[in-house]
């Protein structure tokens, strides 16, 4: 597969504190082939100064092809994707939280699948290779490999981590699938409908990750964990 551009989509919510960072992580990126970066940013209409800083940055890094979209009400991280989704336009799209805990330097190792022209879909594990990952807590852990595990089940693939947001996917596949879950929901609900997709190709790849603590601005708890077993058994028993 030619991959001329790639899109980041980075869906936001009060991360005015680091958005300035992982920015300047992604344009530090050089992609393999010189492939282009479309960086797609959607404000789920943040209370802090998420937006001003995003302005203040694409005033500065005017050579940056940023494409910047604010939601007038919160949506949710889900909502959020799926308006970066409708408005990328690169060959290949990418999920990118606007915290710290996925280092962008690591697209290049989701990207050569693609380029080889074996996967469609390239998800970035936590739980395999010899990554540096952050230690932090042991039930979110239990829960993450849980929650793959059931995932696992209803789609009949053998993922190692099925909630991590580093997820590549062909544009034109992407685009393809209707999305419904508006909050964390994501995750399980993309996972099942792409694994029903007749001959897909999914690959596995080992990133890094440095988690955050609830102190530091971790959003997500234990009612989304429990949403995801909803949604697992949703999407998987059900299109």
């Amino acid at each position: 597969m030619e991959i001329k551009k790639l899109s980041i989509i980075i869906p936001c919510f009060n991360e005015g504190p680091t958005i300035y960072k992982i920015l300047d992580k992604i344009k530090a990126v050089t992609l393999i082939n010189l492939i282009e970066k479309e960086i797609v940013i959607v404000n789920d209409s943040s209370t802090d100064n998420t937006a001003e800083s995003i302005k203040s940055y694409i005033e500065n890094n005017s050579n940056l092809n940023i494409v910047f979209l604010e939601h007038d009400k919160n949506k949710g991280k889900g909502a959020a994707i799926q308006t970066g989704i409708k408005v990328a336009t690169g060959d290949v799209m990418v999920i990118q939280d606007a915290d710290l805990e996925y280092d962008p330097q690591e697209y290049n190792i989701l990207l050569k699948p693609m380029i080889d022209g074996v996967a469609d879909v390239v998800y970035g594990s936590r739980f395999m290779g010899g990554k540096p990952h952050r230690i932090l807590f042991f039930w979110h852990s239990i829960g993450n490999k849980f929650l793959t595990f059931l995932s696992n089940m209803f789609s009949n693939l053998n993922l190692t981590d099925m909630e991590t947001c580093y997820k590549m996917f062909r544009s034109d596949i992407l685009k393809s699938i209707q999305l419904k879950e508006k909050r964390f929901g994501f995750e399980p609900e993309v996972t099942q409908k792409v694994a029903r997709i007749p001959k897909i190709r999914i690959y596995e790849v080992g990133i890094s990750y440095y988690g955050r603590t609830f102190e530091e601005g971790k959003k997500i708890n234990w009612k989304d964990g429990f949403h995801a077993i909803y949604c697992i058994l949703r999407y998987g028993l059900f299109k």
